[in-house]
């Protein structure tokens, strides 16, 4: 392998982490700080793709105005689906959050199929980010993988001010260690979780609409990277937003150079990765010993 073929690996195994963080990121929130098993993240990053080929023909090459009308349609989704459905899990068993966000994933599979149909989609990469930066003579790499790494850059330096310097995070962080003595506080956990969740649906949204120009936009999309999600969420640590960033390097760097010397067995490495930590570390990377 050349400097430059290792140089675009190294690149894709960057974009595709920082991707996976942004989509990890919305579900440790939920799962780590509410503590919902939520199997239908998945489908907000179906929801984020679907969204951005409805919306692309009506905002033409206004991108990052797109991302912001999805990201707050998505906002306002999730607010209102914590509050009819998910806001009844939090005393609930675990055994009723997996139905319960199970039975939404058919629904909103259902609801797909009606709304858009069963056909595959492409959206296309706005004109002023279709170019290609060239890396040596021969090889040239896309703008729009380079945006789209910048942009969850930007996204998880926000994410860790919100969370680590303003009083909301403060707010989340004490509603993840101890509930009831926030509400005893007077802080109305309630909406804090509501507006936890809506980050969380968010977020997923917004890594769909980011993806969808470099993939295509297919029915079932959000089954592929839920079972990813939760291997990031669980190498990372519950709850860590540190934790999660860490762990979708690794699995990034792993699943893309594990494609390029081992293409026949890459689709075990991730998994084995979980395994070696889990065995060194059962509470995942960046949680505090007890």
């Amino acid at each position: 392998m050349d400097l430059a073929t290792f140089l675009v690996q190294c690149l894709n195994a960057v974009q595709y982490g920082l991707l996976l963080f942004l989509l990890a990121s919305g579900l440790t929130l939920i799962f780590g700080i509410m503590g919902v098993i939520n199997l239908a993240h998945g489908s907000f990053y179906m929801i984020g793709a679907y969204m951005a080929f409805v919306l692309a023909p009506h905002f033409a090459d206004q991108f990052l105005l797109m991302l912001l009308a999805g990201v707050v349609l998505a906002a306002v989704f999730g607010f209102v689906l914590e509050w009819a459905f998910f806001s009844f899990l939090y005393e609930r068993e675990h055994l009723q959050q997996v139905l319960m966000t199970y039975a939404l994933i058919l629904v909103f599979e259902e609801a797909r199929s009606l709304l858009v149909g069963n056909d595959v989609h492409g959206v296309p990469v706005p004109g002023w980010l279709a170019g290609s930066v060239p890396l040596g003579e021969l090889m040239t790499y896309p703008v729009y993988r380079l945006f789209a790494s910048g942009a969850c850059i930007v996204l998880a330096a926000a994410m860790y001010f919100v969370v680590n310097r303003t009083r909301l995070g403060m707010m989340i962080r004490a509603g993840a260690s101890n509930r009831d003595m926030v509400r005893g506080l007077g802080v109305d956990i309630k909406t804090l979780y509501r507006i936890v969740f809506a980050a969380g649906v968010a977020l997923a949204a917004l890594a769909g609409m980011i993806a969808a120009p470099m993939s295509s936009v297919y029915p079932g999309m959000g089954g592929s990277v839920l079972i990813i999600c939760f291997v990031v969420v669980v190498i990372g640590g519950i709850g860590s937003i540190t934790g999660a960033l860490v762990a979708s390097l690794l699995v990034g760097f792993v699943d893309t150079f594990g494609k390029v010397f081992f293409a026949e067995y890459s689709g075990i490495g991730v998994y084995l990765l979980m395994a070696i930590i889990l065995i060194w570390r059962p509470e995942g990377l960046l949680t505090r010993r007890a």
